[in-house]
């Protein structure tokens, strides 16, 4: 899926002593308040992360220990923010960052005459409204919840429970990536329709492979100074801040 990216961030995370006995687990914790909010300074939202600390080797285990045989990671207590103490570490990241006229895959969850709503690697909700559904499909109130169904192909269905395959129109990062989608562009529709009548994507299934698009942005590591300095968790960004999120394709 071409929203899915890998990133790399250093970051500084602020530990209280308390944690101290055991502070991969107190980094882990924090990062993990993280998980599944959208993040301006990440330009996506946080699915998973992997930690490493300055020492590790690469087993992700540390090569540095003191005379007692105990693990040593490198820790800063930093002027004002006293008891807290910064650990320097590295973030290995998967990000979901949707863009503009990206191709997505969801299921659907429910759909009227006016709309197809569906759930994008299970967490995240996309909607197709009236205007994005192209006139060849016609809505059909038969069954569970009605269908659409292709007045070119009567094969071509979208009802609950079909796997869809969509444009991004715009990402609503305020709804933590609501996005809007639309099924207007060519090689959209029912998946499971596609992969035998739409060759172009029949081709990328049978490749294993999915056309590159140019999304510079997207593949772009997260570089810069990032610190986390609330014992509940909380990350800041060293970089700037806007003021609010935003409305992606707007």
């Amino acid at each position: 899926m071409e929203a899915l990216r890998e990133a790399t961030a250093e970051l500084t995370v602020y530990v209280h002593p308390s944690n101290a006995a055991d502070v991969r687990l107190a980094v882990s914790r924090q990062l993990s308040t993280l998980l599944f909010s959208y993040e301006d300074r990440f330009d996506g939202v946080l699915l998973s992360h992997e930690v490493e600390f300055e020492g590790d080797n690469e087993d992700g285990q540390d090569r540095k220990v003191d005379g007692d045989g105990k693990r040593v990671i490198k820790a800063k207590i930093l002027d004002g923010l006293v008891p807290y103490f910064g650990v320097p570490v590295t973030a290995n990241m998967l990000l979901f960052s949707p863009q503009p006229e990206m191709i997505l895959e969801g299921k659907v969850e429910m759909l009227g005459k006016e709309s197809i709503h569906a759930i994008v690697l299970g967490v995240f909700s996309a909607a197709i409204m009236a205007d994005d559904i192209p006139e060849m499909f016609k809505f059909k109130r038969r069954g569970h919840g009605g269908k659409f169904i292709s007045q070119s192909d009567k094969r071509h269905v979208i009802k609950k429970g079909s796997m869809i395959r969509f444009s991004v129109k715009r990402v609503d990062t305020e709804m933590n990536c609501h996005i809007t989608g639309s099924l207007m562009p060519p090689h959209t529709g029912c998946m499971r329709w596609l992969s035998v009548h739409d060759a172009e994507y029949a081709s990328e299934i049978s490749s294993g492979k999915r056309k590159p698009r140019d999304h510079t942005k997207s593949e772009q590591k997260v570089q810069g100074r990032t610190t986390a300095n609330r014992e509940d968790s909380m990350v800041n960004s060293e970089r700037p801040r806007k003021s609010r999120k935003r409305a992606v394709g707007e």
